[in-house]
């Protein structure tokens, strides 16, 4: 199980996010954002930037922690239960997230690092 502190924690160890102050919570890469806190009138949870290819197979993919709502329809964007998925899977996604987001240069320098 996860939860926001988590979220946050594995969010600002990539390189360039900040969080951004407002009413719910929100990560982003130069401008570009990659994970926020979901409203809770769609559903809830996080929403994480996805392949816009892959959204149906992560939501068909079986597992509990994934979902959408009609708010996201035709979106490259998941819901993430947070208390359904574990905190290496979390971070998965979140890195995924923020790889899509994230400069080409950025990225390609962070993942050499690795």
């Amino acid at each position: 199980m996860s939860n926001l502190s988590a979220v946050r924690r594995i969010a600002l160890a990539l390189p360039e996010a900040e969080e951004l102050p407002g009413e719910r919570a929100s990560w982003r890469v130069r401008g570009k954002l990659f994970a926020w806190e979901a409203r809770e009138r769609d559903g809830g949870g996080l929403a994480v930037r996805v392949d816009r290819d892959e959204k149906r197979l992560i939501l068909e993919g079986g597992s509990d922690a994934y979902f959408t709502s009609p708010h996201y329809d035709g979106y490259p964007v998941v819901q993430v239960c947070l208390n359904r998925i574990g905190r290496a899977e979390l971070a998965e996604r979140i890195e995924e997230a923020w790889l899509i987001q994230a400069p080409k240069r950025l990225a390609a320098e962070y993942l050499a690092g690795r």
